[in-house]
């Protein structure tokens, strides 16, 4: 969530800021106009409860002293009824001023690339080497059908489209990926966390799903719990409406979970293979950082990621993402994108943000700096990695020409020495 108080000083630089993300100025101007009109209200009753506050004394004094209070009493009553008016206006502005400010997005760090969707990410590197085929490589969902591996007709049978089996050593497959993923954050310092699977709607709030992309999750019916869109909200809520003591940031949090997504709005796109599921396995990294640090954190969250590709000698992009592509809470977004041969492109398989404070101020995530005061933190996110998306560039990138797939040698260990899947 902004915060009002920049909105109220710098508008002009906010309003450009959101500009770039796709932002009317109709609904700041509304913002800003509301804004004085709720303060004008609040100086409006305060007034009114210093008379009402003098009033009750000058009644309490002609009580004591045996005097008429009728008048005080009078002017009291008529003052508190327009206390009573007032705040119900004021809770009318505190709405409206509530519900404008919760669906603005973060306002988009000064190095992001200015632009209007994807088309315009900036690519900041490549790393590793693209693989060569001299045959026609396949795609991974045939691939895992014909290993035995991928059952996509019985997930679709069990559950509906976009839900598979891992069957076997595709099953083992997906976990050896997480085991690695895991052990090797932490070796850079996160605690692994195993978190919920569901969460409260104040925890969706906290990190920006809700209430602007609720029609993007599943909600238990007749109850507060939204299964979790991704380890991120459970991991960054862990801290909600608390201080945390400054000597102990950064901190960092890892956790492998399963992630629930309707994926609304994206019919049409994906529909075979792992690339988008309504469920699948990610681990997932969270960090909380003092503000002067962030940005450092973010580029070694990014490194964290890139670590993962290049011990399993997968080739990936680094893109840093525009404003008009980047996620609701997001200051700045890099996404690493693995080579996948039968698409003959990089697909995202990893996205890490820096959201700044705008999170800690939904969530109310503090910490006491140096001088003893609090703040707001600011927190990151990425994913390291999504495993569905891992396990489609490991099969097309590893496999041979009889059809059989190559196990990554980091993997083997994980595997109990199985070195190909055929």
């Amino acid at each position: 969530m902004l915060d009002i108080k920049q909105i109220r000083t710098d508008f002009d630089h906010v309003e450009a800021k959101l500009k770039t993300r796709g932002i009317s100025a109709d609904k700041l101007y509304e913002l800003k106009d509301l804004d004085a009109k709720r303060r004008a209200l609040i100086i409006e009753t305060e007034d009114l409860k210093k008379q009402r506050n003098e009033a009750s004394e000058a009644i309490g004094l002609a009580k004591r002293q045996k005097e008429d209070a009728s008048a005080a009493i009078t002017k009291m009553q008529e003052v508190s009824s327009n206390i009573k008016a007032l705040d119900a206006e004021l809770s009318l502005f505190d709405t409206r001023v509530t519900e404008i400010i919760e669906l603005l997005p973060n306002i988009p760090a000064d190095d992001v690339p200015v632009g209007a969707d994807e088309d315009d990410n900036v690519e900041v590197k490549r790393v590793g080497t693209v693989p060569t085929f001299d045959f026609e490589p396949q795609a991974h969902w045939d691939l895992g059908e014909k290993l035995g591996i991928l059952d996509w007709e019985r997930g679709a049978k069990v559950t509906g489209s976009r839900f598979l089996f891992y069957k076997g050593l595709g099953a083992r497959l997906e976990r050896a990926l997480y085991n690695f993923m895991l052990d090797e954050h932490a070796k850079e310092g996160y605690t692994e966390m195993i978190t919920p699977y569901m969460v409260n709607h104040d925890s969706m709030y906290g990190t920006g799903q809700y209430p602007k992309f609720k029609e993007d999750t599943f909600e238990l019916a007749d109850s507060d719990y939204v299964l979790i869109p991704t380890a991120e909200v459970p991991l960054t809520n862990y801290y909600r409406d608390e201080i945390i003591d400054g000597n102990e940031l950064p901190i960092y949090f890892t956790a492998m979970s399963p992630s629930f997504r309707s994926e609304a709005g994206s019919a049409g796109r994906d529909t075979r293979g792992l690339i988008r599921l309504h469920q699948f396995h990610k681990v997932e990294m969270v960090k909380f950082s003092k503000p002067e640090n962030s940005y450092q954190e973010l580029e070694k969250m990014v490194a964290d990621a890139g670590n993962i590709l290049e011990k399993l000698g997968l080739a990936y992009r680094v893109v840093a993402l525009s404003t008009g592509d980047m996620g609701f809470s997001a200051a700045k977004t890099y996404d690493l994108e693995v080579w996948i041969p039968a698409q003959n492109t990089y697909r995202e398989i990893s996205s890490c943000s820096n959201t700044e404070d705008f999170q800690a101020r939904r969530a109310q995530i503090r910490y006491r700096n140096d001088a003893g005061k609090t703040q707001l933190l600011h927190t990151l996110n990425g994913s390291g990695l999504a495993i569905g998306r891992t396990v489609a560039a490991i099969l097309e990138n590893y496999q041979n020409a009889d059809g059989s797939v190559t196990i990554p040698e980091v993997l083997r260990p994980y595997l109990g020495g199985v070195d190909v899947i055929k």
